[in-house]
């Protein structure tokens, strides 16, 4: 009789481990269902690609918002917090985001799903770069051939993590390549005014090397790669020459970046007999506020190359 009961203990003990297991299974399942990936992104660049992939079924948390600068960018509590809650993190790489290493080090042992973008990237379409601990310049963004790889690897990312939703996110990644091909064709139009002689790029920092490469455009940065460090009066002077000498008609500041170095360069050009007018701001590191044109990609690149045709004409 008490080998009966035991056994009947037993029974019931194992079918009520078997519904709980049951039970937690199908909770987990609902919530794929019925949650957004929670996704949390650091530049706003990524950011809006991630939005565009996703769509209503991620949800995405950007850690920098407009104007603000990845070089110099440190984590906050807050931000730390967003980070474990995340489901999928997704960052530059290739040391863009130098002083968040130590806290993406920290996620890799929380078994997230960590993305770089730049892993889209075979290192031969890369440009070198001595000032990054990668040996390679960070600012992929500005190739849209690169955004263009990037893109479809996202996508294949997110629908590794999301299975369910694969469809929607591979759906929405060709919706946004086709968007991409129309950008390059209109960033054709836009700058075929402009003769080979005209198109000389001086900025703050070296952010546009990629756009350079691939519209034949010379560009060169008072501060080099990196805004960690600020140029000193030998660069400005020495940049100062090379605007006179090749008659650049007008220098640009960035919306991440202080304009105080080139109100400076300005100034030095201008004691030296020569002219040179600030042509405008130009979205480098981050993309202009939300909710305004500047704040998407498609939208950041157009009028950049807009400013810059304007004011080297």
């Amino acid at each position: 009789m008490k080998k009966m009961r035991l056994k009947s203990v037993i029974i019931r003990t194992s079918l009520f481990v078997y519904l709980a297991i049951v039970l937690c299974s199908c909770k987990g399942k609902e919530k794929v269902l019925n949650e957004k990936l929670q996704v949390v992104t650091t530049t706003t660049m990524i950011t809006d690609l991630v939005k565009n992939i996703g769509g209503d079924f991620v949800d995405v948390q950007g850690l920098m918002g407009a104007g603000v600068d990845p070089h110099l960018y440190k984590a906050s509590e807050g931000d730390v917090s967003k980070l474990y809650n995340a489901d999928v993190i997704i960052y530059n790489g290739l040391h863009l985001e130098g002083k968040l290493a130590d806290v993406f080090e920290q996620m890799t042992k929380q078994e997230k799903h960590i993305i770089a973008v730049s892993d889209a990237l075979d290192p031969s379409v890369l440009i070198g770069s001595e000032y990054f601990a990668s040996n390679y310049d960070p600012h992929i963004w500005f190739s849209i051939a690169n955004w263009e790889k990037i893109t479809t690897y996202v996508a294949s990312q997110l629908a590794k993590v999301d299975s369910l939703h694969a469809s929607v996110y591979v759906d929405n990644a060709h919706v946004y390549l086709t968007q991409l091909k129309e950008l390059r064709e209109n960033i054709e139009t836009t700058l075929a005014v402009l003769p080979d002689d005209q198109r000389i790029l001086v900025t703050a920092h070296d952010a546009f090397n990629y756009f350079g490469k691939d519209f034949n455009f010379n560009v060169v940065g008072l501060q080099g790669l990196s805004t960690a460090t600020e140029a000193g009066v030998q660069d400005v002077q020495k940049m100062a020459n090379f605007i006179i000498e090749h008659k650049v008609k007008a220098i640009f500041v960035e919306s991440s970046v202080p304009k105080r170095t080139v109100e400076a360069l300005q100034a030095s050009v201008k004691s030296k007999g020569y002219e040179v007018k600030i042509g405008g701001t130009l979205y480098s590191d981050a993309l202009g506020s939300a909710g305004t044109v500047e704040g998407t990609y498609l939208g950041m690149y157009k009028y950049n190359v807009k400013t810059i045709v304007e004011a080297l004409q």
